[in-house]
This record gives C-alpha cells, sequence and structure tokens, in this order.
C-alpha cells in the first residue's frame, strides 16, 4: 500500500478577492449618467415641439407638447392689404377682435417661448408661421320652389352663425346660438325675391349678397325681375330676370328684347337667369323701360303677387333740373355761367351727373347788367320760364319738336352736345341771349336786351283791351312768321282775319309781338297782342328766336 507523505507538500498561499481599478468605476458612473442626459435631451427634443393646426371656429390652434414652452406672442396680417388684423389667445385658440370677411386670407406668426434648459440647447424662442383663410359657406340653391303654404327655407354647405336678408333697405340680421345649415324666410308672399347675406361664424362680416327667388310651386313659368318690375331704375341700372325654369327651357333659342333699343349686352349667369348690363347712355332718360318676352308669363310684382304679361316694365326717371341747367349754361343757352366741377365727356359720366352724381358749384350771370327782372325769374335746381326757354332753344337747334320738355331724346341730345362741345353761336342778332319785357304802364311801351346791351328801349306799343287782355307773365316764343295772316275771335263774338301781318313772334297761346298800323300807340287796343309800329316791330324781331323769354308787366 502506498501511502503519500503529505509533509513535503509545498505550502500554497491563500488568494485575495478580485478587485475593479476605481478609474474603471469611476468611468462607468459618468458613461451612465451621460446616457441618462443624453437620453433626456433627446425625449426634451422630441416633446419640445410646436405647431398650428387648423380649427374650423377660429384662426387657428396653437398645440405645444410637454416641452414645446408656451405662448409668448402672437399676430396677424391681411394678405390682400398688409393690414394689421387684432388677435388675442382664447386658451389656445388664435381669435380675432375684429370682424373678417368670409373666405379673407389671413397671415398669422406665433413666437413660442421654450423652458429654459430646452431653450439653452434648442433656441429661447420658436417662431410658427400660417396663411389662414376665414371660413365660408356655399348656398346650395337660389331658386326656390316653394309649395303652397309652405315658406322659404335655405339651404347652406356648411352651418351657418348669422344672416341678413330682405329687400334693399328692409334687411334683417338674425344671429344663432347653435349655427345652422337650413334656416327659413319666414312668412313671405306666394313669389318674390330678396337679397341674403350670411356667415359661418360670429366673428365674421356676413359676406357679399345674393339674390334669392321664390315661386309658387305650380309648374307655371314664373319671371321675378331684379330690379321688381315696375319699380324705378336709373339709366344704367342692369336687369336680372330670373326664370323658375332654365331660361332654355322656358325661352328655347329666343331672346328678350328691350324697348325702346338701349345699348349694352345680355349674358346669362346662371341658367336660371338672363342679365342685361346697359352701355353707353343707357336706358333713355324719362321713360317706360320694357323688357319683351317672346310669350306670357307669370311675373312676380312689388307685392309678391304674379301678373300674367309677356312684358316686364321700369321707369327710368328724368336728369335732375339743376344738371339740365348745367349743361345748358354750359352749351351757352342761358344768361348765366356754370361754374363747378367738371364731369368727364364720356356718356357714363353723363348719365350718372343728371342722375346720381350732380356736380357741386355755383352759377354766376353771364352780363354784369343782366335786367333785374331777368334775375327774378331764374332758381337754380327749380323748373323756370328761363330754362324752358334755352331748352326750347336748344330743340330748335337740333331739329328736335320745340316743347320745352327735357324727353328721353333731348337728355340724349344734351349730354352727345355737352361732350362734344357744340356751343350756342353768339354772334348776330339771333344769337346769344335775348330778353324782352312789354310794360303795361301808360304809355305801354317794348324793351328788348340782347347779349348785355339794350337794343330796344322804350318803344311804343298796345296791349289787349278789356276781355281779350294780354296775360301778364313770362313765356318763351315758340312760333315766328316775317308775315302771316291772323285770324280769331272778337269778345263779341264776331270773328276777324287780318293778311299781311309782318314780323311775328308768338309768345303765348294767340299773343304774339308784331306790326299792327294803328293811328297812337301807347295803351290797350289789341286783342291781346302786343302791337308795335312797323319800324320797331321789323327791328326786334330778329332778335326774338323761339325760347326767348318775353315778360308782360302788369
Amino acid at each position: 500500500m502506498l501511502i503519500e507523505d503529505r509533509s513535503t507538500a509545498p505550502d500554497l498561499a491563500p488568494q485575495a478577492p478580485r478587485r475593479w481599478p476605481k478609474r474603471l468605476l469611476v468611468g462607468g458612473i459618468v458613461t451612465l449618467v451621460l446616457a441618462a442626459v443624453a437620453a433626456f435631451v433627446v425625449s426634451a427634443f422630441a416633446l419640445s415641439g410646436a405647431s398650428i393646426e387648423e380649427d374650423g371656429s377660429s384662426l387657428g390652434k396653437v398645440s405645444t407638447e410637454t416641452f414645446g414652452g408656451s405662448v409668448e406672442s402672437v399676430k396677424a396680417t391681411a394678405v390682400k392689404s398688409g393690414a394689421d388684423v387684432p388677435v388675442k389667445m382664447q386658451g389656445d385658440l388664435i381669435m380675432p377682435t375684429t370682424k373678417l370677411h368670409p373666405g379673407e386670407e389671413v397671415a398669422v406668426e406665433v413666437k413660442v417661448k421654450r423652458p429654459s434648459v430646452i431653450g439653452a440647447l434648442a433656441g429661447s424662442e420658436k417662431t410658427l408661421t400660417a396663411t389662414v383663410t376665414a371660413p365660408t359657406a356655399k348656398l346650395e340653391a337660389r331658386w326656390l320652389s316653394v309649395k303652397e303654404g309652405k315658406n322659404p327655407r335655405l339651404h347652406f354647405s356648411r352651418p351657418v352663425s348669422q344672416i341678413v336678408y330682405g329687400p334693399e333697405g328692409e334687411l334683417k340680421h338674425r344671429r344663432f346660438a347653435r349655427p345652422r345649415r337650413s334656416i327659413t324666410l319666414g312668412k313671405q308672399p306666394p313669389a318674390g325675391q330678396m337679397q341674403v347675406a350670411w356667415a359661418p361664424l360670429s366673428w365674421e362680416h356676413p359676406g357679399e349678397a345674393k339674390t334669392v327667388t321664390w315661386f309658387p310651386a305650380t309648374g307655371t313659368p314664373t319671371v321675378a325681375a331684379t330690379p321688381t318690375a315696375g319699380s324705378t331704375i336709373s339709366a344704367s341700372t342692369p336687369i336680372e330676370i330670373t326664370f323658375s325654369k332654365p331660361v332654355k327651357k322656358i325661352l328655347g333659342a329666343e331672346k328678350p328684347t328691350l324697348s325702346p333699343p338701349v345699348d349694352g349686352k345680355w349674358s346669362q349667369p346662371s341658367p336660371h337667369t338672363l342679365k342685361f348690363t346697359p352701355s353707353g347712355f343707357g336706358a333713355p332718360l324719362a321713360t317706360d323701360l320694357k323688357v319683351e318676352l317672346p310669350e306670357e308669363v307669370e311675373v312676380v310684382q312689388s307685392d309678391g303677387t304674379t301678373k300674367n304679361s309677356s312684358q316686364i316694365a321700369w321707369e327710368v326717371p328724368s336728369g335732375s333740373e339743376l344738371r339740365l341747367q348745367q349743361m345748358l349754361a354750359g352749351l351757352d343757352y342761358l344768361p348765366y355761367k356754370w361754374n363747378g366741377e367738371e364731369v368727364a365727356k364720356t356718356p357714363e359720366a353723363q348719365v350718372a351727373a343728371a342722375t346720381t352724381e350732380t356736380p357741386k358749384g355755383h352759377f354766376s350771370p353771364r352780363w354784369h347788367n343782366t335786367p333785374q327782372g331777368l334775375k327774378e325769374l331764374w332758381t337754380p335746381g327749380e323748373a323756370n320760364e328761363i330754362t324752358k326757354g334755352a331748352l326750347m332753344a336748344f330743340e330748335e337747334a337740333h331739329g328736335l319738336e320745340v316743347d320745352g320738355l327735357a324727353g328721353p331724346v333731348v337728355w340724349e341730345e344734351l349730354m352727345k352736345a355737352t361732350i362734344a362741345g357744340e356751343t350756342k353761336p353768339t354772334k348776330g342778332a339771333a344769337n346769344g341771349y335775348t330778353y324782352v319785357w312789354v310794360s303795361e304802364e301808360i304809355p305801354e311801351t317794348v324793351n328788348v336786351w340782347h347779349n348785355g346791351k339794350m337794343i330796344v328801349s322804350e318803344a311804343p306799343a298796345n296791349t289787349g283791351i278789356p276781355g281779350a287782355e294780354t296775360e301778364v307773365g313770362t313765356f318763351p316764343v315758340y312760333l315766328r312768321y316775317e308775315e302771316t295772316t291772323m285770324s280769331g275771335e272778337n269778345p263779341d263774338g264776331s270773328h276777324y282775319s287780318d293778311p299781311g301781318i309782318m314780323w311775328v313772334s308768338y309768345f303765348n297761346g294767340g299773343d304774339a309781338l308784331h306790326a299792327f298800323d294803328r293811328a297812337s300807340y301807347g295803351t290797350p287796343q289789341s286783342l291781346g297782342c302786343v302791337e308795335m309800329p312797323l319800324e320797331e316791330a321789323a327791328q326786334i324781331w330778329p332778335y326774338t328766336p323761339i325760347g326767348t323769354p318775353v315778360t308782360v308787366k302788369a
């Protein structure tokens, strides 16, 4: 048996436990801290975002994440005009503090301030920008068919918070706490039309007004006009005719016509509507304008009832008396000058001046020695015999009917003459301006003033006897003869006929200035006329063209 001798085996020293170097331990800790910091920074950056999101009730919603910071300032600018738009933050919403128009574009800028730790790393501020469009809503139908007993109802593509509606001058404004997509117009006549404007949001202005037309749901073709049939319009007013059914179904290939004819153009802005836009001088002033349709339809009247007719008519009023006088003065037909605003020499400008935009200014006498009696007859802006006489002189010079009335033809000729600068000649007895006055004080006389000079002073004359008096007042000459036969009735009922009467100027019915051979002059002897010796009558006659005012003074 072999026995191992352990006493000779060498002794082994005990091993100490293994230890990490201190440097490695510190480094590890630092690494862990840096990793944590890095993770925090990455996480903070990830959660420091901010943005402007679209919001249907405001100009945008500002969204910020955990470390995104807070809104420091916000401003807005109208894209089209560049004007500032006042805004405020209401929670996280950007709200305008002034009214905007539907569809208006606004540039928004928001500055967000980050927390200091994130700010030190990524910047203290972040600027957000966006371009926002104010919401709009579309009216789904402008031509409504309304069943008996029902009210017209509007439908919109999105809810609206307010609506303005009614005839011009009588608009109602309704606001809704809860926006609506469907709105009734309340009790209305069976047929009619009105202006309607709306806005989706309370901070918007109602948009551009649209004409809404409704018709009874009878199936009979019905027409509504804008402006309403029977109303008063201006010469340049566009006319819209809206049919209950598409135009093509009612008229086919035929077109309506205007009476009297008017320069302009027809268009078809929608399947239901025809529109006429006047041009040039537009519809004649002082006339009734009619649209003639190919066949009879139900025409909506101003009270909402309908009338079976093939015509739609409007009244075009005359121009203003003041503008009439301004033009006559500018063309040298008055003893007054016009000193005032100039009007562009275009048909459109002249029509506007005659109807809606009368120029401002004043009149002054053309001559310093204008007779007092003539001055007393003159009133700017009011009809008077001076204006009537000047208008008659213009009519006679332009080959028009001489009646002293400013009808449609006269207005257009006046505007054309004004544009062309066709002033009245001033030289010669038949031109310039003449005023005649007759005094019935004994001895009776005739006086003639022309272009600032006395032509005849106190020429002898005879006026009418009792029962055939010469009417007192002022009257323009309307008819003239070098020689004629004068006939009529004497106060006793007998008739007279006097041939060969010379130098005759009729001014009031059968009363005239003329020559008549008498044994004496200066007392009432005629049958209403103003009689003069042949020599004086011959001298005066050339100075009494059509339109010359003649005043008889008691």
